[in-house]
């Protein structure tokens, strides 16, 4: 059976910043979906442990008092977290994300910061496979103009959403999924790849499209990215 019409394991953080280092989860919410059917959606919240900017809160509209008062504590929450992704990805389903080196490692280091085996670790060394549909698109549709946000590749994949719903991750994850999805319609020599080859495709892909961008932002007087460098 081909993976994309397997079990595809949704995952997609709102967090207190954009500081993967730093930030902290607020909301995590991870989707299993086989074809059509949903088997297991659900979201987390968390509280924190620090202050949640009132630019984050504009975001995804969860408040200190909220995370306060219904969050769960972190360290219970991460573990709740890592054990179930790891179930998913042991049992052979990739995660899918948008974007989703910036979940990813914001999750690897709040596991670290608590003392908590990463994913990475309990998989055995290597979080594997992801699929990111924003590193596929980039790479297979390269020459396309516009925005590539989320809202932007569900425009340009035909899925219908209200704009206004995104950035909650429960909806986050489940559009995802969806465009996901339209790509392999679109691109069905994707599903022709095993997902750890599809996993290192990626990988150079999106060293490809880092090393330009980062040479057009230096052009421009900027500073270069962090790192060129996706998921191990």
């Amino acid at each position: 059976m081909s993976w994309i019409n397997g079990n595809l394991l949704g995952f997609d953080l709102e967090t207190t910043g954009v500081d993967t280092a730093r930030d902290r989860i607020v909301t995590a919410s991870y989707e299993v979906r086989c074809g059509s059917e949903v088997l297991e959606q659900v979201t987390l919240l968390f509280n924190p442990g620090v202050e949640i900017p009132q630019s984050a809160i504009d975001v995804h509209g969860i408040t200190n008092e909220r995370a306060q008062a219904e969050g769960l504590d972190p360290r219970v929450g991460l573990e709740q977290l890592a054990a179930k992704l790891v179930s998913y990805l042991s049992e052979g389903a990739p995660l899918v994300g948008f974007n989703v080196q910036f979940d990813v490692t914001l999750l690897e280091n709040e596991l670290r910061r608590y003392g908590l085996p990463t994913v990475a670790e309990r998989l055995g060394g290597r979080f594997a496979p992801i699929v990111d549909p924003l590193v596929l698109d980039r790479e297979l549709d390269r020459w396309r103009k516009g925005k590539r946000k989320l809202v932007d590749l569900l425009e340009v994949y035909g899925i219908a959403v209200d704009p206004d719903e995104l950035h909650q991750s429960d909806v986050d994850v489940s559009m995802t999924l969806s465009l996901l999805q339209a790509m392999v319609r679109k691109y069905p020599q994707l599903d022709e790849k095993g997902l750890l080859e599809l996993h290192d495709f990626e990988r150079a892909a999106h060293h490809r499209w880092a090393v330009n961008f980062s040479n057009f932002l230096v052009s421009k007087g900027k500073a270069p990215l962090d790192t060129l460098e996706w998921l191990a």
